[in-house]
């Protein structure tokens, strides 16, 4: 539960290894947050993450395994963390793969495999995470999808239509909870400034995973429902997205 200032006393992440995530959790614990759960495919490599955390000052950091490509495992691992730690503010569902999409022209089953880490593993997750805070009576998960799902570009469709599905899902869910004292935020970031991305040239309008994480927070205070970083990028793709598809395609390529 959140303590007196509203300050999150405790935060679960799907996908510890997030660049994003981890600044987020920092945040949080230099606001008081003291209980930290990251969970990842490889617990052994969150080790710097989890050290991190505690130099930072949390004093319950607890690194745990979790495939998100393993939706039939993933009601166990939430319910085991809900149920060793007793109360959770915040779930981070920070996995992903960005992939490459001349490489998923050619080999259809790595595009598949990337859908379902990115979508069908959010989704069995989330539908968890869910359970367990309409249980509990508050807390708040935060989905980490992109802009690229508001419009999917030539260059990179199978991952935008990824994070478009995980973008409806997330809002869906949101307004399924609504009244429950559950929430849903949802994080649409622009090009981030990240491990995932530094074989890549900056796109535009290019963030950081510190900046990311500064609006999450902040997002977090106001109980929004949507975010975006840097939130400059509301308007322009409130354009973009309307945009007639041959000038669309256009605009796209010159991004590219």
């Amino acid at each position: 539960m959140r303590d007196a200032l509203g300050a999150v006393q405790s935060v679960l992440v799907l996908g510890g290894g997030s660049d994003i995530a981890a600044a987020t959790c920092e945040l949080l614990v230099g606001e008081r947050c003291r209980t930290v759960v990251l969970a990842g495919r490889s617990p052994e490599k969150l080790t710097p993450v989890a050290d991190r955390l505690r130099s930072a000052g949390a004093t319950d950091v607890d690194v745990v395994a979790f495939d998100a490509a393993a939706p039939d495992t993933h009601r166990t691992v939430v319910d085991e963390v809900f149920d060793q730690h007793g109360d959770i503010d915040v779930v981070l569902v920070a996995f992903g793969v960005l992939g490459d999409q001349a490489m998923f022209d050619d080999d259809p089953a790595a595009a598949a495999e990337a859908a379902t880490t990115n979508y069908v593993g959010a989704v069995s997750s989330g539908l968890a995470v869910a359970e367990r805070l309409r249980r509990q009576g508050h807390g708040t998960l935060v989905v980490m999808s992109s802009v690229a799902g508001e419009r999917a570009r030539a260059d990179n469709f199978v991952y935008g239509s990824t994070k478009a599905g995980l973008d409806a899902f997330a809002q869906g869910l949101g307004d399924a909870l609504a009244g429950s004292g559950a929430s849903v935020m949802v994080v649409r970031p622009g090009f981030v400034r990240t491990a995932m991305t530094e074989h890549m040239d900056d796109g535009p309008m290019a963030t950081t995973a510190e900046a990311v994480a500064a609006d999450i927070v902040a997002g977090l205070k106001r109980g929004a429902h949507t975010v975006w970083s840097p939130a400059k990028l509301r308007p322009v793709f409130a354009v973009l997205r309307h945009l007639p598809r041959p000038i669309w395609r256009r605009v796209a390529a010159t991004r590219s």
